[in-house]
C-alpha cells in the first residue's frame, strides 16, 4: 500500500493490485489536481474507505485479501460518495453486480487516463459546490414521496431513503420530468457524461435499485415506469 500526502482539493482512493496500473493512474490524475491515495488489498481499503471518506473511489474487481465485490458491498452502507469499478472482465454479470451492489459507475480494461478522467469528472459534479441559482432549487414533492435538492435527500412515507449519488441523480432528473417520457441517452448524457451505446445496463439496474427503495413493483412497476423501446416515466400521482 502507498500513499500520497499531497492536499489537493479532491481526494481519490485508487484500489488496485496493479503496481504498474497503479503508477499510470496516480501520476496521470495527480497532474490533474487530484490527491490520490492507493490501497493494493481489499481488505485493507475497506478500512480507508471508510475511515478517510475519499472524494471518490476507484475499485479493481480482482484484488487479494477481499475481492472488488465484497469491498463494495461491505462499505455501501458506511460510505455515500461515488463508486467507480474497473474491470477486466468482459461479462456483463459481472457489471451489473458491481451495480446492484451500489457502485456508480465502470470501466474496462486496459484503461484509457483520459476515458477514465471523463467519468471520473461526471461522477464528481454533483460533489461540486453548487451555482447559487441551484442552491434555489425548489423541493419537489409527490403525496409521500419529498426530493430534496438541495440537502439531496429523498423521504418517502416520512421515512429517508438511503441513496447513493447516483441514485439520487436519477430520481431527481425523472421526477423534473414527472410525466414526460425520459429516454436513456438523456440519462446517460446527464449521469454519465457519455452517449448510450444500447448495450450498457446500468441505468437499467440503478432504475431497478431504486425501485426496490421506494416500494415500487418489480414486475408490473407503476410509479417509475419503463416505456420500451423509448426510455423510463415518472408518475407524478403514484406516490400515495
Amino acid at each position: 500500500m502507498a500513499y500520497n500526502t499531497m492536499t489537493q482539493q479532491t481526494h481519490i482512493l485508487l484500489v488496485e493490485d496493479d503496481r504498474r496500473l497503479i503508477q499510470l493512474i496516480r501520476d496521470y490524475l495527480e497532474k490533474q489536481d487530484f490527491q490520490v491515495t492507493t490501497a493494493e488489498r481489499g481488505d485493507i481499503a475497506v478500512t480507508l474507505i471508510t475511515q478517510t471518506q475519499p472524494d471518490l473511489v476507484i475499485l479493481d474487481l480482482m484484488l487479494p485479501g477481499k475481492d472488488g465485490l465484497s469491498v463494495c458491498r461491505e462499505v455501501r452502507h458506511r460510505y455515500p460518495g461515488p463508486i467507480l469499478i474497473l474491470t477486466a472482465r468482459e461479462e456483463d454479470s459481472d457489471q451489473v453486480a458491481g451495480l446492484e451492489l451500489g457502485a456508480d459507475d465502470y470501466v474496462k480494461k486496459p484503461v484509457e487516463p483520459r476515458v477514465l478522467l471523463a467519468r471520473i469528472r461526471a461522477l464528481l459534479r454533483r460533489l461540486s459546490q453548487p451555482h447559487p441559482e441551484a442552491q434555489k432549487e425548489a423541493t419537489l414533492v409527490f403525496d409521500k414521496l419529498v426530493i430534496c435538492p438541495e440537502s439531496r435527500k429523498v423521504t418517502f412515507e416520512d421515512q429517508e431513503v438511503d441513496l447513493t449519488s447516483s441514485e439520487f441523480d436519477l430520481i431527481h432528473l425523472l421526477a423534473e420530468a414527472a410525466g414526460t417520457i425520459v429516454d436513456r441517452d438523456s440519462l446517460f448524457r446527464s449521469l454519465r457524461g457519455i452517449e448510450y451505446d444500447g448495450l450498457d445496463r446500468s441505468v437499467d439496474v440503478s432504475i431497478s435499485r431504486l425501485r426496490k427503495k421506494l416500494g415500487d413493483s418489480s414486475t408490473k412497476p407503476f410509479k417509475i415506469k419503463t416505456v420500451w423501446g423509448q426510455g423510463y416515466l415518472f408518475v407524478p400521482d403514484a406516490w400515495y
